[in-house]
């Protein structure tokens, strides 16, 4: 291979040693690559959750699925959202009959959120459609690339494990 001006040779891409570069250049493709992925999922959850809810409604009833007898301040920071637009989005909900509010017994002013019955069974069918037709569009990839997407999901979540936890009072999870 003829070598170019830099003195490494074409065609081939140099792999960073140092462990910050390294670092940078994972953190620039995790940037690039997780908004296409959410977007694309965040579609067909809509179409199996359409009409009856919206992804704000979805994400909430995943949520509450992952952190039951939670209080709205988490949810809204998992939302993206206020705390009075949480409140309306879990009011809908509560209308539907999806999720339950219950005040604390511990502590009055926090209000305890769960699925109910027909929440969790709503949840379990997009989540169950969604993941279906993810799996058709990943057996595109062949079982070699699927493994490396296995494994390399399964290792990018445990850095990131309880980094957004917080309580109802927005502290940070020690």
């Amino acid at each position: 291979m003829a070598q170019s001006e830099s003195g490494r040779r074409r065609g081939t891409r140099r792999v960073p040693t140092n462990p910050a570069n390294l670092a940078q250049e994972c953190a620039h493709a995790v940037m690039q690559t997780v908004p296409v992925v959410m977007r694309a999922i965040r579609m067909e959850m809509r179409r199996n959750g359409a009409p009856l809810l919206s992804i704000p409604q979805v994400r909430t009833l995943a949520y509450l699925h992952h952190s039951p007898g939670s209080c709205l301040f988490p949810l809204a920071e998992h939302l993206g959202v206020t705390r009075p637009t949480a409140s309306t989005i879990v009011e809908r909900l509560v209308r539907r009959g999806m999720v339950s509010r219950a005040e604390d017994p511990r502590e009055r002013r926090r209000v305890v959120l769960r699925l109910t019955p027909l929440g969790l069974q709503h949840f379990r069918h997009t989540r169950r459609a969604t993941q279906k037709w993810m799996a058709t569009v990943l057996s595109q990839l062949s079982a070699v690339e699927l493994q490396r997407i296995k494994k390399g999901v399964t290792v990018l979540a445990a850095p990131f494990n309880g980094v957004a936890d917080r309580d109802c009072l927005g502290e940070r999870a020690e």
